[in-house]
């Protein structure tokens, strides 16, 4: 077929004879023969992806610079795990026996409804003369959802191999999985450093024996997790007081697990406190934060805990970098009226130095 000679006839003067039926009509044949011209180019929908950007989020503190990297989300078992305090007797219940439908009631004011995707965060700190990784995700102890830190690591810039020390909050799957996904060591230069109250508590197989089911599996990850490092003699638990890097100083605040810790991070003036899982579900925990999860080695302490620090950074307003609060997990704690609120960063395309 001559396309050429089709198309000329089709886009020539229109003949004033022809109806309105019949240039109508003419009109359609000429569309369709210039698709068929055109190689058949149509304007198809396009396939989805179904992927996110890479998960890093960036923030200069002072003279140091702060990447927020995302292990992934996974469905976080809210009607399962949120427990609080019972008055009559003082014991952790789950919180749908103790406060009926308070979780689904919370969430609903957030636009939220379970399941609800949890947020696994780390974050890393470039002093200048130190790469330094707090919380490493869940690496391979999660299955397919998460154990995306590797990549988001590469994403941002930097290769585990340059990164010198990993401070771990504490030893639960989701924090300490990622130095050694599949039992491999990933950071090959770094040196793994945790509080020697949560060493002492989470690699004994005493404690393991006598630990509630929920929490048998955290101790079997541990051991596999830390086992290269120990073998390497690049496991070095701390203790409280000095400053693990210049800058960066931990805080004891047990009750998550028995040596949970806090880092408090310090440059030129600003501050930011990686609290680790202070909060697990943030819509629910900042109106009421006696909410506690089952996961708490001690429930009570946990609670007295997360009150002293939501008051103490609404009052003096330094960053928090939290695990579990929707990444990049960077933002600030604010207070009204008697009632706490989480205030995300707000986003920079070209990070500034913190206020």
């Amino acid at each position: 077929m001559n396309h050429r000679v089709l198309l000329t006839g089709c886009w020539g003067r229109p003949r004033r004879a022809a109806g309105l039926a019949l240039n109508l009509s003419l009109f359609i044949l000429c569309s369709i023969l210039a698709f068929t011209a055109l190689g058949g180019y149509a304007l198809a929908a396009a396939p989805k992806v179904g992927t996110q950007a890479p998960g890093f989020y960036r923030m200069a503190l002072g003279s140091f610079e702060i990447t927020a990297l995302s292990d992934g989300t996974h469905a976080f078992p809210v009607h399962k795990v949120l427990t609080k305090t019972s008055t009559t007797n003082g014991q952790s219940i789950p919180l749908d026996q103790s406060s009926p439908g308070e979780a689904d009631a919370l969430l609903a004011e957030s636009n939220l409804a379970v399941p609800v995707a949890g947020s696994i965060n780390a974050f890393l700190i470039n002093t200048g003369s130190k790469l330094i990784l707090v919380d490493s995700g869940a690496g391979s102890l999660y299955g397919d959802c998460c154990g995306h830190l590797i990549d988001n690591l590469r994403a941002a810039g930097y290769a585990p191999d340059q990164v010198d020390e990993i401070y771990l909050t504490h030893l639960h799957a989701d924090h300490v999985g990622g130095v050694a996904p599949n039992g491999k060591m990933a950071f090959p230069n770094a040196v793994v450093r945790v509080s020697q109250v949560d060493a002492d508590y989470w690699l004994k197989d005493v404690n393991e024996a006598a630990a509630p089911e929920l929490l048998k599996s955290m101790f079997e990850g541990d051991k596999a997790s830390l086992k290269p490092y120990v073998d390497a003699g690049r496991f070095k638990p701390f203790s409280y007081g000095d400053e693990l890097s210049p800058g960066i100083r931990p805080i004891a605040s047990r009750g998550h697990t028995p040596g949970h810790s806090f880092f408090e991070v310090e440059s030129n003036g600003a501050k930011l406190l990686l609290w680790g899982d202070v909060v697990h579900v943030g819509a629910v925990q900042f109106p009421d934060p006696a909410v506690t999860v089952a996961y708490d080695s001690d429930a009570e302490m946990a609670e007295s805990e997360r009150l002293a620090i939501f008051a103490d950074a609404a009052q003096k307003g330094y960053w928090i970098g939290a695990a579990h609060i929707s990444f990049p997990g960077l933002g600030h704690v604010k207070a009204k009226d008697g009632h706490f609120f989480w205030i995300p960063a707000n986003y920079n395309a070209d990070p500034a130095p913190a206020n």
